[in-house]
């Protein structure tokens, strides 16, 4: 049996039936964590949630900053931007199916010794909060309401943790740390604009990872939605990132889709990348 954990996709289908082929993936054997963000901006979301959804357990697939924005426009939420690549998917036959597939996923999974998120966890979150956390966004999105609570989802305040938070506020902290944040303060105050390297942080802020204090420092974690981080996605290859491991190595922009195949003790991996374009061999970004 082996466990890999791939980064975001955003509706690269081709390239992860590339990767699959690569891995020799069996899903009667091997068990896949895909780390959100599986559509959009892609050539072929409604393939990849056709494929995921299809391998049943054997793809454990994460919700990202795209796939809720997918809901969200399904619902009449949101109006597609000019970037988006949904509506394949809105027109299908199986459209309410997939989604309704899609709304089930998890926020948050800790599984065979790794913390797996799509963007980040704050500061002040210690692995079992995080996991809390997280249920209660999936119980909303799984529950009666969802309309109303994907309508309250967006907003970039409160813009930082309050265990005393309650209602849509505590809801939209916990979804914008889990699939949007990037740079964080120390003391866990959010900021959404930046979308550069771990060294073009706001004078302030630091990378989520590099928060003093984490307390999850100790706990790997992996995670996706910062395809910018090219320096720190090499240390993660050569093992030298301390317990972090990022994986959106920009697929959809032309780069690699990566797996980390794990190993047997918590934080041991091996990266197997593919180039997102098909004649190019396999190898590094």
């Amino acid at each position: 049996m082996a466990l890999y954990l791939i980064g975001d996709l955003q509706g690269c289908h081709e390239p992860l039936q590339r990767l699959l082929r690569h891995i020799d993936f069996s899903p009667s054997r091997d068990t896949l964590y895909l780390l959100g963000d599986l559509v959009n901006r892609g050539p072929d979301s409604l393939a990849v949630l056709r494929s995921l959804s299809a391998l049943g357990d054997a793809a454990q697939c994460l919700l990202g900053n795209h796939d809720l924005n997918l809901l969200g426009i399904r619902h009449g939420l949101r109006k597609p931007h000019r970037n988006d690549t949904v509506q394949q998917v809105l027109d299908a036959p199986d459209c309410e199916p997939l989604l309704d597939w899609l709304r089930y996923r998890p926020m948050a999974i800790h599984a065979h010794g790794w913390l797996m998120v799509h963007a980040g966890v704050l500061p002040q979150w210690s692995a079992e909060q995080t996991m809390a956390l997280a249920g209660e966004v999936e119980a909303a999105l799984r529950g009666p309401d969802l309309p109303n609570f994907l309508k309250s989802m967006y907003g970039n305040t409160p813009n930082q943790w309050s265990d005393s938070l309650m209602g849509p506020e505590r809801l939209r902290v916990i979804v914008n740390a889990l699939t949007r944040m990037r740079f964080c303060t120390p003391n866990g105050e959010m900021e959404f604009a930046s979308t550069g390297s771990a060294q073009e942080a706001p004078a302030g802020y630091v990378p989520w990872f590099e928060a003093p204090g984490r307390k999850t420092a100790a706990l790997p974690i992996a995670f996706g939605h910062w395809s910018t981080l090219g320096a720190e996605t090499a240390k993660a290859k050569a093992g030298l990132l301390c317990n972090t491991l990022p994986l959106d190595t920009g697929c959809v922009w032309g780069g690699c889709l990566s797996a980390a195949k794990l190993g047997s003790s918590p934080g041991r991996f091996e990266m197997i990348q593919v180039k997102c374009v098909a004649s190019q061999a396999p190898g590094g970004f």
